[in-house]
């Protein structure tokens, strides 16, 4: 079966808004002429301005070049215009995906061509062939959702998969945690479109070798590619087949191998056709541009099953790879001691760790298989522990006198078992903890990526890996070994500072250490993550002269003026050269911090913390999570975390010629920022892009000062106050002809948005008169229940029925008269008033929490406002003491198991049989607590479907403001499609979650999850 199609989201430009004060570039435009010349051949976007070649100056490597300019092309007609253009005038050209490679080979002086943007289509899956044709700048993510509705799967499968591209994948010949199934890339290529050097496209693919001889005699420019090509294989077998390591991780240089194997595999009489589309696996688009791609498909496994095997150190753990390896896994990973030990001291991690492990655990293997049955899979890991750890192997679940055995001693101490997929997902969740805790070092010093993948045959990997050890030693660091121990490709990075010379001088040492070891032990210089300008330099000491002049050749004929992508694989790139950090490289933010920053390096530290690996940049379908909402709205690299921190970064390097405050810079970078923290939970390094955006806005109010509305909404609590005195009149306003749009033109709040309802009487005017329900002498628990801003103006209901649901548990409440939170100043970047509403709260409520009383919040940014960010606001003991015994209100049900005094269990005849779709609040997903509600919903009766969804696009304020107007609903729209696919009321604890949903035609707007708690207990 053929199905044919591409990508079919719709998408709506927020920046077409003609209130929109943003088109996502700024600075000054280079090279005006050239981007002139290139609007006039191609319909694709083409952007010179030096925003935009700022945020593609890095990847996610250690290196930084700024491009010429981004071309956006929307198809291969406007490559090809690119092409010929650039190559008439001697103007490199790189292509690029999503930017995630770690050795900087997307990164280069040249005129980037961004196939993410438009050129991201699937084109074709025919099932039967087990093929798909799609475009280069396919999310692999975005793929394999579209190919799991027929039961496969593109099988490499790279840690970044659901962000990297297509092209990116064969331009890097990807592998992943399964290449011992599944191999690399090139195996599953079956056809390229390619545009080469000399701007004219081909289609490369299976070919006879008659015909290849044949197209080998013809004068033409294409004619000399065959003709080198087959010169290669028939001329250079030999020296390619010895010089080539016998690795299945091996992506150094060009994938002439492969070539080589294939044309005798022909010559042998064991196949008919070689594959000349496989030559550009690896190449890292320095031989041709990949405009569409066939690949081959395989089956998703019916099931998997997972062992657990523990060790006294990682040397123990390599000795045990060869043995697991006869048991045929798909996957064998392995975590080192340091990474072990580092995610012992994390609050992400360590509960993980201390749960999972047992005392003494210096390392761990951990095997996965492939099965065609759940008993397929434990007979398979009982299989295993049965040789590998008798001690804790099930007795009787294998048949001794008919399962595989070796004779290797016994080395792990300990083993577990996984066959569910929640069970299967904590073993991997562990194995996943190196990455973010590599990356979240705010130091000077950085786990740099430059001989991380190297690889060795596995049954080597116990000594290479101690004379590693030794290589690390005598230049003065270390490193944590992880990753893909089955095929022997381990993942090390150094802990290197290269801002100081001797630095970089350690990071050459380690790498000329590590390649000579590469060379004793018949391994690889790359494994994985290809050439670029961290290994090129290598490459001629990996194969020799002779293989490095035929990669040259190759080189020169298919790309004879050397544009595409120049310096990479064969060229002169030299590893510490255009390093991101360097000796010369200086930050000045050009402003003092106002926040309180208890990271190393502070402001600064965070400021460069972004590493680069794009995790920010996947769709809410395939990546799941909160970030980076405004990326998936509009699709934009200034708007991802990662643009924003590279952009902010640069403005306070002097990498880009302006401040970090200007006003083009505030709008294009730091407004759109909705605030939401999903950075500081999703993202691997954690950055915390909402706390950098508060320093950026308050500095920028210095500067520049402040705007009417901006004012308004920053004293939202007084505004509010004062709607709420002024109601019923207050209300009228926005019922009056044209109120709307005046108020858009002369204040800037969007006409499309209600004002919110001001009632007369604020909840803490109707708690004042009812008084609490329950003594507080015959109370188990006392809790002083905040009145926000919006609960006590606008929706007082929803602390009415947070007061019932306290009191229905023996709760004694009050309600103390503290103000606001500071929440909305603070989003405003009003750091100033909003210290001062912290400290007030604080002083406040240290002293009534001393005496017992507990805080609770029913609005979520509140709560954590006071839990989370008062810390960056003031300090002492007593912001700590209110911040641990502050709560939302779901929380603090959930927390105390208040809920179980309801005596309302599930299949109560009382407890409500409903149907509810929850959207969490993103600062509670951000702090994790956000599953409270859920718990608390269930246990009360009503079935609840928690959505993994990002920011609703309201926040707070953002969403009324009309130059934001547009990218609010286009966030929106993200949150509303999952809404109205469930057949379930939707409920949310944030404020302007429910604004926003309720906002929608048609719709009414949804209840706080204290509302159906209440109206359970109403029965």
């Amino acid at each position: 079966m053929a199905t044919e199609g591409g990508d079919e989201r719709t998408r709506v430009d927020p920046a077409a808004d003609g209130r929109a004060d943003y088109d996502y570039t700024g600075g000054s435009v280079d090279r005006p002429g050239l981007v002139a010349d290139l609007e006039a051949l191609i319909d694709g976007e083409v952007r010179f301005d030096e925003f935009t070649r700022t945020l593609y100056a890095t990847d996610a490597s250690a290196y930084e070049v700024t491009p010429i300019g981004v071309v956006f092309p929307t198809d291969t007609a406007d490559v090809v215009a690119v092409m010929n253009y650039c190559e008439e005038r001697a103007i490199p050209v790189l292509p690029r995906g999503g930017g995630t490679s770690l050795a900087g080979q997307t990164v280069n002086e040249a005129v980037v061509l961004d196939f993410t943007h438009h050129m991201d289509g699937l084109v074709e899956i025919d099932a039967d062939m087990r093929e798909a044709t799609a475009q280069p700048g396919v999310r692999l993510g975005d793929l394999n959702a579209e190919l799991a509705e027929e039961g496969l799967k593109f099988a490499p499968d790279p840690a970044w998969g659901d962000k990297s591209a297509l092209g990116g994948a064969i331009g890097n010949n990807s592998t992943g945690s399964h290449s011992l199934v599944y191999g690399k890339t090139d195996a599953y290529i079956e056809e390229l479109e390619v545009v080469l050097g000399n701007g004219t496209v081909h289609r490369f693919g299976e070919i006879t070798i008659e015909e290849w001889r044949r197209r080998a005699d013809a004068d033409t420019f294409l004619g000399r590619v065959y003709a080198e090509l087959l010169e290669i294989a028939e001329e250079n077998a030999e020296t390619i087949r010895s010089a080539y390591p016998e690795l299945k991780r091996n992506v150094s240089g060009y994938n002439l191998d492969r070539l080589v194997e294939e044309y005798r595999a022909v010559e042998a009489g064991d196949r008919e056709t070689v594959n000349l589309a496989r030559v550009f696996a690896g190449s890292e688009g320095t031989l041709g541009i990949v405009t569409e791609a066939t690949v081959s498909l395989e089956p998703i496994p019916e099931t998997k099953a997972m062992a657990l095997l523990a060790y006294d150190d990682l040397i123990t753990a390599l000795e045990d790879v060869a043995p697991i390896l006869e048991f045929d896994p798909a996957a064998v990973e392995v975590l080192d001691d340091v990474l072990l030990d580092l995610a012992r001291d994390t609050s992400e991690f360590g509960e993980l760790v201390e749960e999972t492990l047992p005392e003494g655990t210096g390392s761990v293997l951990l095997v996965e298989f492939y099965a065609e049955s759940d008993a397929d899979g434990r007979q398979r890991v009982a299989e295993l522990l049965a040789d590998r750890q008798p001690a804790t192997a099930v007795e009787g679940s294998v048949d001794a006198d008919d399962r595989p055995t070796t004779d290797a001693p016994v080395r792990s101490f300990y083993a577990a078992e996984a066959h569910a997929e929640a069970d299967r997902e904590r073993f991997w969740k562990l194995r996943k903890s190196g990455l973010p805790i590599l990356l979240g070092r705010t130091t000077d010093e950085k786990h740099i990526s430059f001989i991380e993948d190297t690889a060795v045959p596995p049954e080597h990997l116990p000594e290479y890996v101690a004379d590693f050890k030794a290589v690390l030693e005598e230049n003065g660091t270390f490193a944590s070994f992880y990753a893909h121990a089955g095929p022997g490709c381990l993942h090390i990075r150094p802990l290197v500072n290269t801002k100081t010379v001797d630095g970089v001088e350690q990071m050459r040492g380690i790498a000329e250490g590590a390649t000579d070891l590469v060379l004793e032990y018949d391994g690889s210089v790359s494994g994985e993550h290809g050439d670029g300008r961290a290994r090129t330099e290598w490459n001629r000491k990996l194969y020799g002269e002779a293989v490095f002049e035929v990669f040259r050749s190759l080189k020169n004929t298919l790309d004879p003026w050397w544009l595409l992508n120049p310096g990479q694989v064969c060229g002169d790139a030299e590893m510490t050269e255009n390093l991101r950090f360097d000796p010369d490289y200086e930050f000045d933010p050009g402003f003092e911090p106002a926040l309180q920053w208890d990271n190393d390096n502070g402001f600064q530290g965070m400021a460069e913390l972004c590493h680069g690996c794009g995790g920010c940049r996947g769709p809410q379908e395939t990546t799941g999570g909160v970030m980076c909402p405004t990326y998936r709205a509009a699709d934009e690299e200034i708007q991802s975390t990662r643009g924003r921190a590279n952009a902010l970064r640069a403005a306070m390097s002097g990498d880009l010629d302006v401040e970090a405050t200007d006003p083009e810079f505030v709008a294009e970078v730091m407004d759109l920022c909705v605030g939401c923290k999903g950075c500081t939970n999703d993202c691997p390094s954690e950055v915390d892009m909402a706390k950098l955006k508060a320093e950026v806005e308050y500095a920028h109010h210095r500067d520049h000062g402040t705007s009417l509305r901006e004012r308004l909404f920053a004293e939202i609590d007084w505004t509010a106050k004062w709607g709420s005195r002024l109601a019923p009149l207050a209300n009228r306003v926005d019922a009056i002809p044209g109120a709307r749009t005046l108020l858009e033109k002369t204040v800037g709040i969007a006409r499309e948005r209600a004002l919110p309802t001001f009632r007369r009487e604020s909840f803490a005017d109707w708690f004042e008169a009812r008084g609490p329900a329950v003594p507080a002498e015959a109370a188990e628990r006392r809790v002083l229940l905040l009145p926000d801003t919006f609960t006590n103006y606008t929706d007082p209901e929803v602390a009415k029925a947070a007061v019932r649901v306290l009191e229905a548990a023996d709760v004694h409440v009050e309600v103390p008269d503290v103000g606001s939170s500071g929440r909305a100043a603070y989003s405003k970047g009003f750091l100033g008033a909003a210290a001062e509403r912290a400290q007030d709260v604080v002083t406040t409520l240290a002293p009534r929490i001393e005496d017992g009383w507990d805080v609770v919040v029913c609005e979520p940014s509140d709560a954590v406002m006071i839990q989370d960010d008062y810390a960056s606001l003031v300090s002492g003991a007593d912001v700590d003491l209110v911040g641990e015994y502050t709560y939302s209100i779901c929380e603090y049900l959930d927390v105390h198991r208040l809920d179980e005094a309801f005596d309302l269990a599930p299949d109560d005849e009382t407890a409500p049989d409903e149907a509810l779709v929850y959207h969490g609040h993103c600062h509670q997903k951000a702090t994790k607590r956000d599953h409270h509600a859920v718990g608390v919903l269930r246990r009360v009766g009503y079935e609840v479907d928690p959505l993994d969804s990002t920011c609703c696009g309201m926040a707070g304020s953002f969403g009324y403001e009309a130059e934001h107007y547009s990218m609010s609903q286009a966030i929106g729209e993200q949150l509303f499609e999952q809404v109205d696919t469930v057949d379930a009321d939707p409920v949310a604890p944030g404020a302007s979650c429910r604004t926003q949903l309720g906002d929608r035609e048609g719709a009414e707007t949804p209840d706080h999850p204290i509302q159906r708690v209440d109206a359970a207990l109403d029965g």
